[in-house]
């Protein structure tokens, strides 16, 4: 008999979004006891219970409100946990004269999204750290027979794409953005692309690979493309953070480090923003 944790693992691989419910805590009559748990979808109660009726009803509905949040309201609330304490006949119209405390945490939902241009070896060994995390990629690159070396995972989207600077449109909203093509004449034309547009659309990070001198280099370009001189500081170049050497592997791990820095202190600063709008601080 497959068991709560087996079907909550299956939805961890399989990448699908949902929450798990819990009973913490029980006052007076009610109908399950503290512990209870069950998971839910999109589509509805997938596994458990947490008494059924009117209260289980109410803890889907809830639920599904927190997978069904905006990009922006995910950013700011990166843990997507919460609890509710119902009294069980004023708030949830039952007859029983008990509460009941219940804690909501959704996965799989978290809105980072990374996008990778180039399937190389940096890349190959970045993609196969980042799809341990809880992120969505996107690769793209021509080369079939290199996007065909990364890992399988269902956190991956591989796309063959034979001009790169074209994808741009296509990156999604709030992306982290990493160029590691096969050299500067295949990052620069993505880069300019890209700033091209940074007006309508930014992006929290946007990188290249490279030395200082490639660095300055990309600078330039952005000079000599007519483009305004402030968008040379949006773009970082090199990437990563200043550890290890230039192998594959130990650049892969500092450009993660790097995005994760980013990334925490993106949502820190949501956070900040959210709490001063509503006078908390």
């Amino acid at each position: 008999m497959i068991t709560f944790y087996e079907k909550m693992s299956d939805l961890f691989a399989a990448n699908v979004p949902f929450v798990a419910v819990t009973v913490v805590d029980t006052i007076g009559s009610v109908p399950n006891e503290a512990g209870s748990k069950m998971l839910v979808t999109m589509d509805g109660l997938l596994f458990g219970t947490v008494g059924g009726g009117k209260i289980e009803n109410r803890a889907i509905q809830e639920a599904q409100k927190l997978l069904a949040q905006s990009d922006e309201e995910a950013r700011q609330n990166a843990t997507r946990t919460m609890y509710a304490q119902w009294a069980l006949d004023r708030d949830i119209g039952m007859t029983c004269g008990g509460s009941v405390r219940m804690y909501f945490e959704a996965f799989n939902v978290k809105s980072w999204h990374i996008t990778i241009f180039g399937a190389g070896h940096v890349a190959n060994a970045l993609i196969n750290i980042l799809v341990n995390l809880d992120c969505r990629i996107t690769c793209v690159d021509p080369r079939v027979e290199w996007l065909d070396k990364l890992p399988e995972s269902s956190k991956l989207k591989k796309v063959a794409c034979d001009d790169m600077p074209k994808y741009g449109p296509q990156i999604p909203d709030g992306s982290y953005v990493l160029l590691i093509t096969m050299g500067h004449g295949t990052d620069k034309p993505i880069l300019l692309e890209i700033l091209r547009h940074w007006k309508q659309r930014q992006f929290p990070y946007l990188g290249a690979i490279g030395s200082k001198a490639k660095a300055a280099r990309l600078r330039n370009d952005v000079k000599e493309a007519g483009l305004r001189t402030e968008l040379c500081d949006v773009f970082y170049c090199p990437i990563g953070i200043p550890v290890g050497s230039n192998h594959p592997q130990e650049i892969a791990i500092s450009v993660a480090a790097q995005l994760l820095q980013v990334r925490d202190a993106v949502s820190a600063k949501s956070a900040e923003k959210e709490s001063k709008k509503e006078g908390i601080v």
